[in-house]
């Protein structure tokens, strides 16, 4: 081959190596599919979701008393969901991570009721208990007998749904909130614990006359993975929300927890996280500020990639909800730092309409 030819091929071959590793590059590339403007036309049961976004109770200040939480439940029943979704592993979710310590022996232990002495008092298993619970609910009475709702409270333990089964206790008289009919004991524990859960969904859900909750959290993407250096990965993230707009929002906590005893006080706790431009503030001083720690390991983009999975399997499980059930008023309560993310999530769904948190809590 000739100088010339020889020239040529290493120019053909560098401007084809230099295409491909611009193809290989990222691009600034959006799809032209938007399915967020694509949503459905016929008004008549649309499928609405409210996304409350809540502190979490166990960790408010000790002034905080569950009557404060009279003038929120009141907004919230005004809105009259048919279905609460919230920030709770389901049953099935941890029977499965169960089956894998290796990977989720400490996601079990901090987020998994432990149904044993239900499965020992009705005979069932996780899975049979799921299966007994929607079988039972299939057929259920208009006006079900204090020994029915005593059944179903035992069966939602045995599922490992304890915040349905607070629901059923609820919505018995009082002289019947007792032990039997394979209820092993009394549930009155669990209507005294500080979560949003027992103080906020369970009660609300039994005052609408709801049946069950809808347990949508997922931990699937936990890993208890010994290669990861946790001290390290920890002092990280700290140091990344070491910034102006976490210490703002620490100073907005402050005053606001300093109002709780007033009789809006929790309210106006409220009202400040579910604001429009609150999951932007979350965001710049948690997520967006993880994305930029420079440690070698990527802590910061492992940490946000958990979140984010997280919140997308969330999304799915109330999404699924809907599916299932067209026509729902659905409210999601959920912490705080994850409303922006359900919010833009829920928004790109076809059969989606969101609800304006401020106007119902005004």
């Amino acid at each position: 081959m000739s100088f010339a030819g020889r020239s040529l091929l290493a120019v053909l071959l560098a401007a084809g190596t230099l295409t491909a590793a611009a193809s290989a590059a990222p691009q600034d590339y959006h799809p032209a599919f938007h399915p967020e403007q694509l949503k459905r036309v016929s008004q008549d049961k649309p499928n609405a979701v409210l996304v409350l976004g809540t502190p979490h109770l166990s960790g408010l200040p000790e002034a905080f008393r569950p009557d404060l939480l009279v003038p929120l439940l009141d907004r919230l029943a005004a809105w009259h969901p048919t279905a609460i979704a919230t920030e709770d592993l389901s049953g099935l979710q941890c029977d499965s991570l169960r089956r894998h310590p290796s990977r989720y022996r400490s996601t079990v232990e901090d987020y998994c009721s432990d149904p044993t002495s239900a499965g020992r008092a009705t005979g069932l298993d996780v899975p049979a208990a799921n299966a007994e619970a929607e079988r039972l609910l299939s057929v259920w009475p208009a006006a079900p007998s204090p020994a029915q709702r005593r059944h179903l409270a035992a069966v939602f333990l045995a599922a490992g749904e304890p915040g349905s089964a607070l629901v059923q206790w609820l919505r018995l008289p009082p002289a019947e909130r007792h032990a039997g009919d394979g209820l092993d004991a009394a549930l009155d524990k669990l209507r005294t614990r500080r979560n949003e859960t027992d103080l906020i969904s369970a009660p609300l859900a039994a005052r609408l006359g709801l049946e069950r909750l809808w347990s949508v959290d997922d931990h699937s993407a936990d890993s208890d993975d010994p290669s990861v250096d946790q001290k390290a990965y920890a002092a990280a993230i700290t140091r990344a929300w070491d910034n102006p707009d976490t210490h703002a929002r620490d100073a907005q906590d402050k005053r606001l927890h300093a109002g709780l005893a007033q009789s809006d006080g929790l309210l106006a706790i409220y009202r400040a996280y579910n604001q429009p431009e609150a999951a932007m503030r979350v965001w710049r001083s948690d997520f967006g500020a993880a994305l930029n720690e420079p440690s070698p390991q990527g802590f910061g983009r492992g940490y946000v990639g958990y979140w984010e999975t997280r919140n997308l399997r969330m999304v799915s499980n109330i999404r699924d909800v809907l599916g299932r059930y067209p026509g729902t008023r659905l409210l999601a309560i959920v912490g705080a730092s994850h409303k922006g993310y359900y919010e833009a999530y829920l928004d790109m769904m076809q059969d989606v309409q969101l609800a304006d948190t401020e106007a119902v809590l005004r």
